[in-house]
């Protein structure tokens, strides 16, 4: 039957030994070469004419091969395409040609060379018999995709188009999954018919796995499917039963939350309450959503200290060392503190007053709550309110809500294991409102010590007691704070620090903690005092420490670094070396130049960073009596310098003012730092004096500042943050100053460090204040 017409060729070829993969003729698949060897040979190819043979190795774990590990049958292919990859292998695709078996391998180091002989297809007489082998194949074919689902249907479309018989056996071949030596064993069949025997023999095989298969796989969902049911079954039948048994025991995790009950000793409402819950919990399905819900409760309520007391000793000497150790200066915040531990000794079952430290950031309002529960030797928790605007955050949420929960109260309470913590409420300043309520007026039960004892939570849906919670809240300023809430608090100011201060905070309490936390010893550096004066003066602008501390540890960085790149002496920072580790200056020591000028009055101001000094500035130009006001002045600036503008004009002919000179110019006051936002009064006087100044041309002297608010009538009425406008003032070099009359006893109190060498006048009305500041000058323009 067969005809053996072809004639065999001999060739010297580059043999490639392949891996796990038996290429067939007519087939064009992708290799991933990476001995050294199989590169070679593929070099040598592309060098002659992109042949090369393919042989497959015996055992598929040996990297290297030897000769008698490779089969001597392989496939003559062509090279297509080659691919250098980055990391030195290659990537080629290759076509199968025509099968051949090696001969002899000649001499070579660099790779496998090999005498081929060819084995060309056999030309075959495609008779009846060779059709119907050919049609049984191809629907063995079709029926073993139907179970394989690894091979494309079209794939089946394909095969039943091939005529020649050989290239339908290699192409079958090259698609199914058969064992290595068994696709070896169709490549070496050079006899067609016998090929196709070996195939459809083999399809037959694989098919009657792939049934077996099948049928293990359906049986085992089948089994799935069944406990499934069954378990589903057994749940519902527990539910009945439980519902039919009126003497149940109790599931174990019912009876641990019962001996919890027990323990806790909770108030009577409370553990009625509680027990509700587990009866509830004991009702409900285990795989409810309600469970989960009440679950989450019980541990909660379970986990509030209803009533475990930590027990407090007060030592008011021991306490006191405490906050000297803690923290320097703030000597009337530590005189209040031991008064309160003082009257807590002499009467313990009073209320705890609410205390509010109010300060710029950085002078020690948090870390002061802290050394608080240090001298009580209580336990401390914080809480930060800046940015809550959600009446929920503060009293929790109903249960009816999806993803209900506690307030941040109650959590705190229970995060701090006692009932009578130290409670540090911090930025209470900062709270807002929107349409989720107003966060502000719910913290009205938490601080009244007329209402705290009974805080309702939503969550809870019991009253828990917060009457022996010491509660200190912070504030950067007080006016922000809703006057209901602040009614409830006693307000203790903590002001600025002076340079002397920060020296030594720097020195005692910020330089050891730094070094510590950058690794470095005494011995390993030194910064002088001179060189924190001039960080404090020159590089920071602040009331409190906190950007000090950061420039002291940019320095200590620096010196680290130096120390790991190899450095060996200490480390000296002096004066002249701040520079070197700081860069330029930030502010110049001394803001004020102290020049007489006309239209320009120095004020004082108090801002959330501390206080600073204001130049505000008057022009006047010919106009249509218009008022220009900028520097991102706040409405109540505004109206303050209306209502000095209005005294200024009822003061027309002792200023020697034209009649209507109002009408025939443009006022443009003009705060400078425009981008930076300031409101309030007591810029006043010195928009008043600064506009009568420019209106009659004489000079405001310059060694003076300034703070007051003024009324239509010219009184000068009170300010607040005297001590940090004062600080302020002479951190500019100024020591002359002007301040309301009605502020002289608050004066009397700021610690004679601060004040002494001062001038300052206290006065009443503006007319003083002209008298003082305005200099004579005969040619002072005539408006």
């Amino acid at each position: 039957m067969a005809n053996n017409n072809e004639i065999k060729e001999v060739m010297e070829l580059p043999l490639l030994a392949s891996r796990g993969v038996i290429v067939f003729p007519h087939m064009v698949i992708p290799l991933l070469v990476g001995r050294d060897k199989s590169i070679a040979a593929l070099e040598e190819a592309m060098m002659e004419e992109k042949k090369i043979i393919i042989a497959a190795q015996k055992d598929e774990t040996v990297e290297e091969p030897e000769i008698d590990e490779i089969y001597q049958f392989g496939t003559i292919a062509e090279v297509k395409q080659l691919v250098k990859l980055p990391n030195g292998m290659i990537k080629v695709v290759v076509e199968g040609i025509e099968r051949a078996e090696v001969i002899e391998y000649l001499d070579t180091e660099e790779y496998f060379l090999a005498e081929v002989e060819s084995r060309p297809e056999e030309k075959v007489e495609v008779n009846t018999d060779i059709k119907a082998l050919m049609r049984t194949v191809v629907k063995e074919f079709e029926e073993y995709i139907k179970y394989n689902r690894n091979l494309p249907a079209e794939t089946i479309m394909s095969a039943s188009n091939i005529e020649e018989p050989g290239r339908l056996a290699d192409v079958i071949s090259s698609q199914v999954e058969l064992k290595y030596q068994q696709l070896q064993e169709l490549l070496e069949a050079t006899d067609i018919v016998e090929r196709l025997e070996k195939m459809l023999s083999l399809l037959q095989d694989e098919i009657e796995v792939l049934k077996i298969e099948q049928d293990i796989n359906k049986r085992v969902k089948k089994k799935v499917e069944k406990n499934q049911k069954e378990y589903y079954l057994r749940e519902k039948m527990k539910v009945i039963q439980d519902e039919l048994d009126e003497d149940k025991s109790l599931s174990d995790e019912i009876e641990e939350y019962y001996k919890k009950l027990e323990k806790a000793e909770l108030p009577d409402n409370v553990a009625e309450k509680v027990e509700e819950e587990i009866e509830k919990l004991d009702r409900t399905p285990n795989m409810s959503p309600e469970a989960t819900v009440i679950r989450n409760y019980l541990d909660c309520i379970l986990d509030l200290p209803w009533n475990k007391v930590k027990e407090e000793e007060i030592d008011i000497k021991n306490s006191e060392e405490i906050l000297e150790a803690d923290h320097y200066g703030l000597k009337d915040v530590k005189e209040r503190i031991l008064e309160y531990l003082a009257v807590r000794k002499m009467a313990p079952a009073k209320k705890s007053p609410i205390l509010c430290l109010v300060g710029a950031p950085g002078v020690g309002k948090t870390s002061l709550g802290r050394s608080i529960a240090r001298a009580l030797d209580r336990d401390f928790v914080r809480l930060s309110l800046g940015g809550v605007r959600d009446e929920a955050e503060i009293r929790g949420h109903r249960r009816t809500y999806i993803g209900s929960r506690p307030g941040r109260i109650i959590n705190a309470m229970r995060d701090a294991g006692s009932k009578n913590p130290v409670f540090l409420l911090d930025e209470v300043d900062k709270m807002s409102s929107d349409f989720r309520g107003d966060p502000a007026s719910a913290m009205l039960e938490v601080l009244d010590p007329e209402q705290n004892k009974e805080f309702g939570d939503h969550y809870l849906e019991v009253p828990f007691d917060l009457s022996q919670v010491l509660f200190v809240t912070t504030a950067n300023v007080a006016h922000t704070i809703p006057a209901p809430l602040l009614d409830r608090m006693e307000l203790i100011e903590i002001p600025g620090y002076t340079e002397d201060e920060k020296l030594k905070i720097a020195e005692g309490h910020l330089l050891p903690k730094i070094y510590e936390d950058h690794g470095l010893k005494d011995e390993q550096i030194n910064i002088s005092s001179n060189a924190i004066l001039k960080v404090i003066r020159e590089y920071t602008r602040e009331a409190g420490v906190r950007n000090l501390e950061r420039k002291l540890a940019a320095i200590t960085r620096k010196v680290a670094k130096e120390f790991v790149e190899g450095r060996e002496n200490k480390a000296l920072v002096a004066v002249n070396s701040v520079e070197k580790y700081l860069g330029l200056a930030d502010y110049e020591h001394q803001e004020s130049d102290l020049e007489d000028r006309i239209g320009v009055a120095t004020g004082l101001a108090y801002n959330q960073a501390g206080g600073d000094i204001l130049d505000i500035e008057v022009a006047v130009v010919p106009g249509k009596g218009e008022l220009t006001l900028t520097g991102s002045l706040g409405d109540v600036m505004k109206e303050s310098a209306q209502a000095a503008l209005s005294y200024v004009r009822s003061k027309q002919n002792d200023l020697n003012l034209s009649d209507g000179f109002y009408k025939k110019f443009d006022i443009h006051i003009h705060v400078p730092q425009g981008a930076v936002p300031k409101d309030g009064p007591s810029a006043g006087i010195t928009i008043a004096i600064a506009l009568a100044s420019a209106l009659t041309g004489r000079k405001v002297r310059g060694d003076y500042a300034m703070t007051g608010e003024i009324s239509l009538r010219g009184r000068v009425l009170p300010i607040g943050g005297l001590k940090t406008k004062i600080l302020a003032g002479r951190r500019a070099g100024i020591n002359k100053f002007i301040l309301p009359k009605k502020n002289e006893n608050k004066f009397k109190e700021i610690e004679k460090e601060i004040t002494r060498g001062l001038d300052v006048t206290f006065v009443s009305h503006m007319d003083q204040v002209m008298d003082i500041l305005l200099l004579e000058d005969e040619n002072h323009a005539d408006y």
